[in-house]
Formats: structure tokens, C-alpha cells, sequence
């Protein structure tokens, strides 16, 4: 076999070499996609738009099943997100995709916050995989990532221009996800209604600074056909399960008085190119935008949140462990000021406390004392009470004595006269 040239490194100090023979490295790529083919893929979807605009049947047509789907009132009070996960199997690749739907948006009163659960939502997706990620046992080869590879924004088709709340929402998650903006139930509108929505809705992104996602150029083998797609945003699309005959076979359309729209019918709208595009050619780029670019975003935010930085203020490197404790000394000096704080505040209420006590035992003693001298004073005018009463008493039982002596001796001297009487009546 020819010989094959190492590819030239850009660092300074490696040298290319040529090799006299076959080595095999060359096998890697294979090696990896066996490898990727055993461990299988996963792809997250997120669907927004308003409940009704088609968002579960558009999901049924591009992966040409039929999911589970719940019916949405109008009525919900509040934004809420429905994730649903399924292993779909084509040839010998297995995929789990997990379809995220936004179940009554739009649909309140006040729709200020209705990205808000959205944005939430995102952003739990991504601390859940960086938690995984910071653990010291980490299992990243066979967890379930759950971030968002891909936002299809559902556009209603009003054939004017973008609502409020479709820029606002848009406008929170270019940072976050891939938005791929879509036109649902485009066979509504003619398609020079169809022609100038697309503009005008590609006009107010730009004029309001929204990002979506621009198909990459720097794969040659996909530039071209991403070029030309990358015009024709946004996708106006049609789904559609059910089957119509049309000439002498069976394609999946939807029937009206007036005629047939087929859905796989590039004339009659975008599905083809969506599934295209997001489907069979840029599913991993999608994967990789997600992981190298979003992700990486939130990270670095949340660890820069944390206290970690790559370079001191003198822009030198500094590691991971450098930065530790340097964070482990300034929670320690935290620490130690909250406990001097509180060990002062802590002094502080216990003298507080004291005061109260030493004041309410003065208090007490005072009530006592007074309490003290009430009942002195009450047995005081008891003991003077008692003493006029022994004397009263005293008193009368003298003259009682007194009264009975002079009715003994009146007794007495009545009876001598009654005695002398008797016998001067003898006589």
C-alpha cells in the first residue's frame, strides 16, 4: 500500500514524518462508527408554538410513526413542557429521541412570561449534564443526555408579521438552543403571501438581533445544499399521517374540496428540505452546535458564577486546583468573619438578655417589697383590730358581771323585804 503522510500540525516542535508502510490507524474512522453504532444516538427536540398549530403531527411525519400525543385545551394557566422519550430503530442504527411540547403557549391572558418555563426548562438540561460532568464518579458514557439538539419555532401562518411574543422567545433562546424557525400549516396562505412572509419574517430577525441556526459551510461535502437551504428559511411546512392516492400510488397529503396538498411534494411546501436539513444531513452538527457551543456557554457562565477562571488579573494560567484554594480560602475567611459575627452577636444578645432579667428581677424585688409592706400594714390594722376587739370584749364582760352582781343583790334585797313583810303579818 502507498505511503501515507502524516497530516501537518500546527504546534511549533512536531515534526511530520512519513511512513514507510501501512501502520492501520487508518481504520479509526471505521472503528468509530461501529463503536457509535453499538452505543447507538440520541437527539432532543423542542417544539413551540401554540396549541393547535400542528406541532404532534408535524413530529408523527417526519420520523413516520406515530407518537403518543395528548389533547391541549386553550384554557391552561400556565406554560408547561411535556417531555416524551422513544427508541426508534432504522436499519441496524438505534436512536432515542426525546420530543419536548410546550402545552399552552400563547394561550394565557398575559403572555409576558410564557418563556420563561421554556428557558427554565433549557437551562435544567444543561445543569443536570454539567452536575454529571463535575462528579468525581462520572458516567457520561451511558447517561441519558437530555439537552435540546434542536428547536423547531412553529410560526403561525397570519402571513403579516411575527408576533411579540414569537421575537421575545426567539430572542431568550439563540443564546441556548438551535432555533430552526418554521411556517406550520403553510397551505393556508398562497405562496406569494407564502413568499413575502418569508421575507418579512427573516427581515425582523435581523432587525431585532435573533439568531437562529445557519446550516454550516464548512463541511464541502454538505456547503452547497446547505448554502441554497440556508435561503430558504423559514421551512414552510404541511404534516400530514394520512395516506391519499394520487395518479397510481399512495402518498401521505391532506385532501381539500379544491385539491391534494402532498406533503413530500417540494412544489407544495418545505417538508422535504426540513427533514432533509434536520434529519438526514445536519443531525450531528446540530449535536455538536449543542454541546460545543450552548453548552459550553452556560458552563463557563456557571463556573465563572462559581469563582473558577482560567488566568489570574496578571492574564497568567491558573489551574484548577489553584483556583480551588484560592476559593477554599476565601470561604474560609468568609467563614470566619459570619462566625466572629455571630459570636458577637451572640455576646451582644446574651448581654441584652441579662439586662432584661436583671430588670425584671428588680422589678420582682420591688413588687415584693411593696407587696411586703401591704401586708405589714394590713397586719398592723388586724392586731389593732383585734386588740379594740379583746377590749370591747373585756369591757362587756365587766359590766355583764357587773349587771349580774346588782341583779343578785336586787334579787336579794327583795327577798329579805318579802321575808320581813311575812313576818311582821305573823305578828
Amino acid at each position: 500500500m502507498a505511503s501515507t503522510d502524516v497530516a501537518r500540525q500546527p504546534d511549533k516542535g512536531v515534526r511530520p514524518l512519513s511512513l514507510s508502510g501501512h501502520v492501520g490507524f487508518d481504520s479509526l474512522p471505521d472503528q468509530l462508527v461501529n463503536k457509535s453504532i453499538c452505543q447507538g444516538f440520541c437527539f432532543n427536540i423542542l417544539c413551540i408554538g401554540e396549541t393547535g398549530i400542528g406541532k404532534s403531527t408535524l413530529m408523527d411525519t417526519l420520523f413516520n410513526t406515530n407518537f403518543e400525543n395528548f389533547e391541549s385545551s386553550h384554557f391552561e394557566p400556565q406554560v408547561k413542557l411535556r417531555a416524551q422519550t422513544y427508541d426508534l430503530q432504522e436499519s441496524n442504527v438505534r436512536l432515542r429521541l426525546t420530543v419536548v411540547n410546550t402545552v399552552g403557549f400563547g394561550d394565557q391572558m398575559n403572555k409576558q412570561e410564557s418563556y420563561q418555563p421554556v428557558v427554565d426548562y433549557i437551562d435544567r438540561q444543561f445543569e443536570s449534564y454539567l452536575q454529571e460532568e463535575l462528579k468525581i464518579k462520572r458516567s457520561l458514557h451511558n447517561y441519558h443526555d437530555s439537552r435540546v439538539h434542536a428547536c423547531l419555532y412553529f410560526i403561525s401562518p397570519s402571513g403579516h408579521s411575527l408576533k411579540s411574543l414569537d421575537l421575545v422567545t426567539m430572542k431568550k433562546l439563540d443564546s441556548k438552543v438551535n432555533i430552526i424557525p418554521v411556517i406550520a400549516k403553510a397551505d393556508t396562505i398562497s405562496k406569494s403571501e407564502l413568499h413575502k412572509f418569508k421575507i418579512k419574517i427573516m427581515s425582523e430577525l435581523v432587525s431585532n438581533g435573533v439568531q437562529i441556526y445557519q446550516f454550516p459551510l464548512d463541511d464541502e461535502t454538505v456547503a452547497k445544499v446547505n448554502t441554497t437551504m440556508n435561503g430558504h428559511l423559514p421551512f414552510a411546512v404541511v404534516g400530514s399521517t394520512e395516506e391519499v392516492t394520487v395518479g397510481n400510488k399512495m402518498v401521505k397529503a391532506r385532501q381539500y374540496p379544491w385539491g391534494v396538498v402532498q406533503v413530500e411534494n417540494e412544489n407544495h411546501c418545505d417538508f422535504v428540505k426540513l427533514r432533509e436539513m434536520l434529519i438526514c444531513v445536519n443531525m450531528e452538527d446540530l449535536r455538536e452546535q449543542t454541546h460545543t457551543r450552548h453548552y459550553e456557554l452556560y458552563r463557563r457562565c456557571k463556573l465563572e458564577e462559581m469563582g473558577f477562571k482560567d488566568t489570574d488579573p496578571e492574564c497568567k494560567p491558573v489551574s484548577l486546583q489553584q483556583t480551588y484554594e484560592a476559593k477554599r480560602q476565601e470561604f474560609l475567611v468568609e467563614l470566619q468573619k459570619r462566625e466572629d459575627e455571630m459570636r458577637q452577636m451572640f455576646v451582644q444578645r446574651v448581654k441584652e438578655k441579662e439586662a432584661e432579667l436583671k430588670e425584671a428581677e428588680r422589678e420582682l424585688q420591688s413588687r415584693f417589697e411593696q407587696l411586703k409592706r401591704l401586708h405589714a400594714d394590713e397586719k398592723a390594722a388586724l392586731e389593732e383590730k383585734k386588740r379594740l376587739l379583746d377590749d370591747d370584749q373585756s369591757s362587756f364582760s365587766k359590766r355583764r358581771a357587773a349587771a349580774q352582781l346588782l341583779q343578785a343583790q336586787s334579787l336579794t334585797a327583795n327577798g329579805k323585804k318579802d321575808k320581813d313583810r311575812k313576818n311582821s303579818g305573823f305578828m
